[in-house]
């Protein structure tokens, strides 16, 4: 497919109700067609199958939708790791929001066989102080490295992200929060300490208060923790 069919298909299947409810989630991304995901994916899954290097080459940064399809076809992509993390390493500028951020880390489904090499990779993201270098980092450690191999080096990285921004921010206290609910006794002891940035550790015992598969007696315990932390401001 060329530029111009690509588009095309795109405009094909937008839907202006489902743009302007994008657009309300998507605060300053004004290019969005209105295009579902499962739309998209049906179109990156065509892109990515013979002649994919080609195909990438004809999405344009025009749109929030080709930049979408960008991001999938680089996950859906038969390649070498070496290669996709260098094409990775090329998209990675071109996210400026959590949607394809997310959905991007979501569908590298290779970083599960190759930890090591990806968690290298990451830390010139883990050291970044742009926003959505960071969220990239936090959301990669979330998605692929919280298990009990990877889990004190996953903790210290995420701790390691100098977070300033609101989406960088949300990332790591998303990410936190998982390592809490997979791990509560090792990850105990640095909220209860005090460990990460203030804003952090807040939105950090948020997510855990929200989640659906602590007990109440817990509920308890961080809403005490997170109301404590707050007086303590």
């Amino acid at each position: 497919m060329d530029r111009t069919q690509i588009r095309e298909e795109l405009i094909r299947h937008s839907d202006e109700k489902y743009k302007k409810f994008s657009a309300g989630l998507l605060p300053g991304v004004n290019s969005i067609l209105g295009v579902r995901l499962p739309e998209l994916r049906k179109i990156a899954k065509r892109l990515a199958g013979e002649g994919w290097r080609e195909n990438l080459q004809q999405l344009s940064d025009d749109t929030f939708e080709e930049i979408m399809l960008q991001g999938m076809v680089i996950g859906y992509a038969k390649c070498p790791a070496d290669e996709r993390l260098q094409i990775i390493k090329e998209f990675v500028p071109k996210i400026d929001n959590w949607s394809v951020c997310d959905s991007f880390c979501t569908g590298l489904k290779f970083v599960r066989s190759e930890q090591e090499l990806v968690f290298n990779f990451l830390k010139p993201y883990i050291e970044s102080e742009k926003e959505f270098e960071q969220r990239f980092a936090a959301v990669i450690l979330l998605d692929y490295f919280i298990d009990e191999t990877w889990l004190s080096l996953t903790v210290n990285a995420l701790m390691q992200i100098n977070a300033k921004a609101y989406y960088a921010k949300m990332a790591v206290a998303w990410a936190m929060a998982e390592c809490y609910l997979h791990f509560p006794e090792q990850i105990m002891p640095i909220l209860k300490n005090n460990n990460l940035d203030t804003e952090v550790q807040q939105k950090t015992l948020q997510k855990i208060i929200e989640s659906r598969t602590i007990s109440s007696e817990t509920r308890e315990e961080i809403r005490a923790m997170k109301r404590a932390a707050l007086k303590a401001k």
